[in-house]
């Protein structure tokens, strides 16, 4: 199976769901990957606060902002929408309307990664259920 998370610029959301997602699922059937809907050439990058918040949870959060293309739509069997402002026509997506919030908003980061880990917990969880 192959998940594919996708949000607006692939700095923070899916990024963090990617990140939490590898660390989180033993199944190496299931592959995961993360995108944007555009590039944000201003901040092509993953910001420092991002980055320490999940390092202090005991996820790491790698690689350049990417994004989304047609290969990696066929590619995924899912597609899971990790923002509240990105819509996207493709087959089996589910959106988890997470809305963005400021790289200097340490606290507003917090609960975005927290409640993306609560959802990755669940979705790693029956996952593996059907397996």
């Amino acid at each position: 199976m192959n998940i594919l998370f996708v949000c607006k610029y692939n700095r923070f959301r899916s990024k963090v769901a990617e990140a939490i997602f590898l660390a989180l699922n033993k199944n190496k059937k299931i592959k995961v990957r993360s995108r944007g809907t555009i590039l944000d050439k201003l901040k092509p990058y993953v910001a420092r606060s991002v980055i320490k918040i999940m390092k202090k949870k005991g996820y790491k959060v790698e690689g350049k902002p990417k994004k989304i293309s047609k290969k990696d739509i066929s590619w995924s069997d899912l597609i899971i929408i990790v923002a509240d402002n990105v819509r996207l026509k493709s087959r089996n997506v589910v959106y988890w309307k997470i809305s963005d919030v400021s790289q200097e908003d340490i606290r507003g980061i917090k609960e975005r990664v927290n409640k993306i880990e609560k959802r990755i917990k669940k979705l790693v969880l029956n996952l593996n259920e059907k397996v």
